[in-house]
């Protein structure tokens, strides 16, 4: 069964795809109330699944009933994918930045599911020596590699 959680990303997600700009505006207490929940169960959600990482920008008000604004971000050029591998991945990045930049991938048709799916799996822990000490450098520093490299970006 799907947490609460995964739910309101489901739902936001398929509001965003059904949105023919990528932009949707809703109300943070409304959005509450129909799914029953407190308002910071739905900052929890923006917070940890609509990131730039993962491809969104979420802008909010508070107060006089407070809207959320959230944008779909698009990678339609080198440049674009290059300011992501320089501003957002940085030189450190966590296995659920990771699994959050290859769902980004997909969706902007870069990389097929596979393709993802075979990248998340080489930047996986448990493939890595337990004497490594900051994985999330390694799977930094694996990741721009991959990409530039599909790309051909001189590093």
């Amino acid at each position: 069964m799907a947490s609460m959680s995964e739910i309101i990303e489901n739902y936001l997600k398929n509001l965003l795809e059904q949105a023919r700009n990528g932009v949707i505006e809703i109300q943070r207490n409304e959005l509450a109330q129909n799914f029953e929940c407190v308002p910071s169960q739905i900052n929890y959600v923006l917070g940890t699944r609509f990131t730039p990482v993962q491809g969104y920008l979420v802008e909010t008000r508070r107060g006089g009933g407070g809207y959320i604004r959230i944008v779909r971000l698009r990678i339609n050029t080198k440049e674009n994918l290059q300011n992501l591998l320089e501003e957002t991945i940085g030189d450190s990045i966590n296995k659920k930045q990771l699994e959050g930049i290859m769902e980004l991938l997909v969706r902007e048709e870069i990389l097929t599911k596979r393709e993802a799916i075979i990248l998340i799996n080489v930047f996986n822990d448990t493939l890595v020596s337990e004497n490594l000490k900051d994985m999330d450098k390694l799977r930094a520093h694996m990741l721009h590699i991959a990409i530039s490299s599909a790309l051909r970006i001189d590093l």
